[in-house]
Formats: structure tokens, C-alpha cells, sequence
């Protein structure tokens, strides 16, 4: 009999700490939120350290290890410094994204026809110390043999093409992602996705797009738990996911 495995819902709290850092202080109290949106059924926290700790800020990285029960996924660029700091905290999940130390937020996936060797190497660091590894592509099936060989066990789809044609045509806003995550089974990775998914959206992106194991949700989760409430919103977007 197949097993059919749920998608599973991961929280970046990024805003919340961009919240806490615009005042200064501890609220929101980054730890207690995390708890908080475990116990309302989030199956996993992220969080995406940047140089300038603009939001998370790297005691923040450490000490949310010792406080999440779910799934701890960090994303960043693989500096020697972000990998000292992952390896240092082992999480159970790294997601490599290539971005410049100035970009607002993340706006493209690797070319991995272009840096293998980099980031095969940077894998292999992570995953020698029993970090499962996932780096975030562009809905491109072209890119998913030599993201392959970089050795990462998942990749994360980069959905902002998606969000932003969903509502002119969502069946070809879908499509590249669907060709690229066959694509990437064949190749035995795992599959993730993130950035601007929604409550209009996931749903559709969620039925379509085979062997999803993983989205990671953040900006617009965060903007609606201020309408609905933080509890309630965790548990909308898990119905996305049914």
C-alpha cells in the first residue's frame, strides 16, 4: 500500500524578530513564540541569520536550539562563518541559499550547473556531521542533475514565480514546479518549497506539486496571525496542507 506523507508546515519567525529589534528589548520573547507555534501544530520553526542580524541575531540561533522540540531548519548564505555557527548548533536541517549580504530577502535560487563544486563541498561539511541538507533552486528541471551531484539530500523551490502568476493562471504557474519536482524524484531528492505561499495559494501549490514534504512560511503567515491571531492562523494554513 502507498504511504501518502503530509506536507509539513514549518514557521520562519524572521518578522517576529524584526518586531523585537525595531524597540529593542524582548517582546516578542523570540523563545516563547517558538514554543507557542509548536504547541498550535507547526511541525517545525526556520530562521534565516543574516550578517547584519537585522532580525535573528546569532545568540538567537543558539539559543532557540535548546528550546525547539520540532524540527530546526536554518537558512543562509554558506559563509565560514554561517557554517561554524550551524555546524556548532547542529540543527536537524540546513538550507543553503545563495544570497549577497545586502539582498532584502532572498530572490533567487543556486545555479548549481556553475557552482557544483562549491556547494558539494560546503554539503559535505554539514552532512559529515549528520545535518540533513537542502538548497533552494529555481523551478528549473535543467538545474536538478547537478543539484543531484552537489550530494544535498533535499531542494527548496522557490516559489515567488508562482505567488505572483497564481492569480493571472495558476495551471502555468504551477507548471515548472511540478516538471521540476518529477524531475528531482527521479533523482531521489526530497522536496521543499517557500517564499510568498499564502492562504490563497498553498492549497493549489500543495495538490499539485508532487513529493512536497516541506514549506516554509514566514512574511505571510506572520502578517495574518495580526488579523486572526497566531493560533488560529497556524492551524489555516495546516487545513492548506491536508
Amino acid at each position: 500500500m502507498e504511504i501518502l506523507n503530509k506536507t509539513k508546515l514549518s514557521v520562519n519567525i524572521n518578522k517576529l524578530a524584526t518586531i523585537r529589534n525595531a524597540r529593542g528589548g524582548n517582546n516578542p520573547d523570540l523563545i516563547l513564540f517558538a514554543k507557542k507555534i509548536e504547541s498550535y501544530g507547526a511541525e517545525g520553526i526556520t530562521i534565516h541569520p543574516r550578517p547584519d542580524q537585522r532580525h535573528i541575531r546569532f545568540d538567537d540561533v543558539y539559543a532557540l536550539k535548546n528550546n525547539i522540540k520540532t524540527e530546526y531548519n536554518i537558512e543562509g548564505y554558506p559563509s565560514e562563518e554561517f557554517i561554524k555557527m550551524v555546524l556548532e548548533v547542529k540543527p536537524q536541517q540546513v538550507t543553503l541559499v545563495p544570497d549577497p549580504p545586502d539582498v532584502l530577502t532572498s530572490n533567487a535560487g543556486w545555479d548549481t550547473n556553475t557552482h557544483l563544486d562549491f556547494v558539494a563541498k560546503t554539503i559535505a561539511r554539514f552532512k559529515a556531521e549528520g545535518i540533513r541538507t537542502s538548497i533552494f533552486l529555481n523551478p528549473n528541471s535543467d538545474l536538478i542533475e547537478s543539484a543531484a551531484k552537489t550530494g544535498t539530500d533535499r531542494i527548496e523551490l522557490y516559489t515567488e514565480f508562482y505567488a505572483v502568476n497564481f492569480s493571472i493562471n495558476k495551471e502555468a504557474a504551477v507548471k515548472p514546479y511540478i516538471e521540476t519536482a518529477k524531475k528531482a524524484l527521479e533523482f531521489g531528492l526530497g522536496i521543499n518549497a517557500g517564499h510568498d505561499l499564502d492562504l490563497i495559494n498553498l492549497k493549489y501549490f500543495a495538490e499539485n506539486v508532487p513529493g512536497l514534504l516541506e514549506v516554509s512560511i514566514g512574511h505571510a503567515l506572520i502578517c495574518d496571525s495580526l488579523e486572526y491571531g497566531m493560533s488560529n492562523t497556524i492551524k489555516m494554513y495546516l487545513n492548506q496542507l491536508k
